[in-house]
């Protein structure tokens, strides 16, 4: 009763359009009101300052600063041109330079929602340009916006290793594999469609080689960007948070070099990131709170006895738990959804006898699903806010080939563990 009394009061202030963090904290409230006999709600100041203040989360706003200062100096622009030229001559052509540039955009900036709205902004003006077919187009550029949360750094991943205290350079390695092979599930996918139904790419141009060649010097920032942020870590030189701040640093000193450093810039840059920054930490303290109340009234333990009494196999309660999230992510935003239900369903993946790293980039893949399917798929939105024309319908109906893709790609993890674990052996 106190699990479908929270689930229906969320989802209704939900519909009601509440800022999600309001509503996160107005539910812990309720419900701790109702259920509990103890004034559960005087914790709420602590319980706050203890969310806010671990140090793995200044990751976060390090992360959000680092896309921005990306954005800002024109690099992604610069990396999604260098791709095109190389990727132009497929089936799909400039379609394949958006999962291109998303999965090296994702390397350097841990948000989907980042991603998205970067590789919206620089690829949709050459779509018109050439005479793409957009619903596609868009589609490709929302389905790429979801490797922000897979391939490292990812602020998905740090939230995840938080709230399940596991090993946060683990996670990123564990997700470096199924990014880089979702990655070319999507080319693919868009591969197939354009052979199917060659006007989608009407329009193809190819490069020369000449081209080809000198455009790969603007690849390497993005590289260069990687390697520190990522190799840091796994050489022991820096924490994730510590990478994020040297990866800062490298972002301002190559946004220098190419003279886009003013103070409008960074003002511009500044107030990007702390937009992001107070929105993400506002729903994790929410639901931190929330998590609190409803541990204190015995749902989480309720909730492992009750699944435990269902008789089913470890495998088939995993595939309910995965059917939950599915359905679960068509109404809930990723962010919350991840913070709600990763408290309550971490205890019953380890009684299952499942590990929590592979769990997390299963996870991740499933909040990739939700993030492209309605009605509150984000990454739909962003793209349709920054396109200005037509129907969202269009971006929803471009993005069901890649939801087929992450739903193969859960599958394979599925059958084939190892895939994430391979890597982390050597962390």
């Amino acid at each position: 009763m106190i699990f479908g009394t929270a689930i229906l009061f969320l989802l209704v202030l939900l519909l009601l359009s509440i800022p999600v963090a309001a509503t996160l904290a107005v539910l812990g409230l309720t419900v701790g009101g109702i259920f509990s006999e103890y004034p559960l709600y005087k914790a709420i100041g602590e319980i706050s300052w203890t969310a806010s203040t671990d140090f793995i989360l200044l990751a976060i706003p390090l992360y959000v600063l680092l896309g921005e200062i990306l954005l800002h100096a024109g690099i992604a622009e610069r990396t999604y041109k260098a791709l095109d030229r190389w990727l132009s001559w497929l089936p799909g052509g400039l379609m394949h330079a958006n999962i291109g540039t998303s999965a090296m955009f994702a390397a350097t900036s841990g948000s989907s929602v980042a991603t998205a709205a970067t590789i919206t902004t620089v690829a949709l003006p050459q779509a018109r340009k050439y005479g793409y077919g957009e619903s596609l187009f868009a589609g490709s550029i929302a389905a790429g916006g979801t490797l922000g949360i897979l391939i490292p750094p990812s602020i998905n991943l740090i939230v995840y290793g938080f709230l399940t205290n596991t090993s946060i350079p683990r996670l990123f390695m564990a997700g470096i594999v199924p990014g880089i092979l979702l990655s070319f599930l999507f080319m693919l996918c868009i591969l197939v469609a354009c052979l199917i139904k060659p006007s989608l790419t009407s329009g193809k141009h190819i490069a020369t080689w000449n081209e080809r060649f000198s455009s790969l010097k603007d690849l390497l920032p993005v590289m260069f960007i990687f390697f520190i942020v990522i190799g840091s870590i796994y050489a022991g030189f820096a924490t994730p948070t510590e990478s994020a701040a040297l990866g800062v640093i490298a972002a301002l000193i190559l946004a220098a070099s190419h003279k886009k450093l003013n103070f409008k810039t960074l003002t511009d840059i500044m107030e990007g990131t702390m937009r992001t920054t107070a929105m993400i930490m506002l729903i994790l303290m929410a639901a931190y709170f929330l998590n609190f109340i409803l541990a204190s009234i015995g749902l989480t333990d309720k909730l492992t006895v009750f699944v435990n009494n269902l008789g089913l196999s470890p495998f088939n309660t995993l595939l309910v738990i995965i059917g939950l999230y599915v359905v679960l992510g068509f109404f809930v935003e990723t962010l919350s959804l991840m913070v709600i239900t990763i408290p309550i369903i971490a205890p019953v993946i380890v009684d299952l006898g499942y590990d929590l790293i592979w769990f997390g980039v299963l996870l991740i893949l499933l909040i990739e699903m939700a993030l492209i399917t309605p009605p509150v798929g984000l990454n739909l939105y962003v793209v349709q806010g920054v396109r200005q024309r037509g129907s969202i319908s269009e971006v929803m109906i471009g993005s069901i080939p890649f939801v087929i893709m992450i739903a193969l790609m859960i599958a394979i993890l599925v059958m084939f563990p190892n895939m994430a674990l391979f890597l982390t052996q050597f962390v």
